[in-house]
């Protein structure tokens, strides 16, 4: 019943966000914009008490968890983005997503919270904030493709109230990779610190995947700083670096989960 309802809250308040952009609505604008505010932070401390309960109660440290807390994430950047009201469709996209992965539903930890120690609990978290730091970076690439087509065809309709300036666009997209790397390289060297067997044979596709991730949004943040990277290129650099990761993440936590019935981490 709570996922149903965050559920709901995300939908409601994406669709307030969205609405608020078209100019037919702008007399009605602020107040969509207040509600949508409104109950997205209901649905953010609704999503996150069930999370509390399975990350740290539970030790529920499964991929439906793991998705879960990623769109916990999205609610939470899509609220902050939402402040600057140019970014309220962006907002609504990723609120959408948001709304997706909160009906993931773990199984239950079958270790109790104290089972993991606070240095396995730093990786892990971290790991996953850095996934869901990147996860909306992959969205704004996609809405920067879109809108970089749109204007390329000089295709023109309300549609297009929805979309922020492009430079906008691309300075939300390098600063979310901005930090999303940075948080990411967190994680590599926690988990270069505190997991014995990284490098064992079931882990070694994960942690080789990452560091290729981390390496490739590397050279896209030099080449944007140093060389002006922008446009087509950048972003398909992005999402290319974000393919890896998917795979370093739930590439490996698949095939150690549900083929080889292993534990990750």
């Amino acid at each position: 019943m709570s996922q149903l309802t965050i559920l709901f809250l995300y939908t409601v308040a994406a669709l307030a966000f969205g609405t608020s952009r078209f100019p037919q609505y702008s007399a009605r604008a602020k107040a969509l914009s207040l509600v949508a505010f409104l109950l997205c932070t209901i649905g953010l401390v609704l999503h996150g008490r069930l999370l509390y309960a399975a990350l740290f109660a539970g030790a529920d440290l499964s991929l439906a968890s793991a998705t879960s807390l990623i769109g916990l994430q999205l609610a939470a950047i899509a609220l902050l983005g939402a402040f600057n009201e140019s970014l309220r469709g962006v907002s609504a996209g990723l609120l959408l997503l948001g709304a997706l992965f909160s009906l993931a539903n773990g199984n239950g930890g079958d270790l109790p919270a104290s089972a993991l120690s606070w240095q396995m609990r730093a990786h892990v978290m971290t790991s996953m904030f850095a996934y869901g730091l990147l996860t909306v970076g992959t969205i704004v690439a996609i809405y920067a493709l879109v809108q970089d087509r749109r204007l390329s065809r000089g295709k023109l309709s309300s549609v297009n109230s929805l979309f922020a300036p492009l430079e906008t666009t691309e300075r939300m997209l390098f600063g979310v990779s901005a930090a999303g790397f940075t948080v990411l390289a967190l994680s590599v060297v926690s988990g270069i610190t505190f997991v014995e067997d990284l490098f064992a044979q079931h882990l070694v596709h994960k942690t080789a995947l990452s560091l290729l991730a981390l390496l490739l949004f590397g050279i896209l943040l030099c080449g944007r700083q140093f060389f002006g990277w922008r446009g087509k290129r950048a972003v398909y650099l992005y999402l290319a670096s974000f393919a890896v990761l998917s795979l370093a993440y739930f590439g490996s936590r698949y095939i150690l989960e549900e083929l080889l019935g292993r534990s990750w981490g």
